[in-house]
């Protein structure tokens, strides 16, 4: 059954966002909502993979897809990323990881309806709909830091 690589595929992702939205809340230490707000989605991401435990017991976790979540985190945050621009990169990589998550979950629910699992069903309806509201955050915020990043002048 290849939602076993699925599964392995979305528990790394899930965790590679949130030591992501760490590491960035870490770096813009100044800006004390992506701090706070980071920290909190974040433990969401991490409650989304422990959410997963008892579908991995059930059909297994394949890893044999490579380290893909892991490349895309070591691809996007590479270095210090200062100041307002900085800011605005990680944001987009948070959005892209984020994305990555949300199709990630699209799939194995629709691997839930075929198998008609509930229970994985109703994990992925709550982790997706969590997942949203990152993806809504983060493009909010993407949109109040782009002004201050692309036509502010610097001083």
């Amino acid at each position: 059954m290849n939602l076993t690589h699925y599964l392995g595929l979305l528990h790394r992702a899930e965790q590679e966002l949130a030591r992501a939205l760490r590491e960035v809340g870490d770096r813009h230490a100044d800006e004390a909502d992506v701090v706070h707000l980071g920290r909190t989605l974040a433990a969401q991401c991490d409650a989304h993979a422990e959410a997963l435990a008892p579908v991995v017991a059930r059909y297994g976790e394949d890893h044999a897809g490579g380290d893909e979540p892991e490349h895309l985190h070591s691809e996007l945050f590479r270095g210090a990323r200062d100041g307002p621009l900085g800011l605005l990169r990680d944001l987009q990589d948070l959005y892209l990881m984020a994305s990555e998550c949300d199709i990630a979950w699209t799939l194995v629910g629709q691997a839930a309806q075929g198998l008609r699992d509930e229970e994985l069903q109703d994990i992925v309806q709550r982790c997706e709909r969590e997942t949203a509201i990152q993806q809504r955050w983060l493009q909010t915020r993407l949109k109040q830091a782009a002004p201050q990043a692309l036509v502010v002048a610097r001083t």
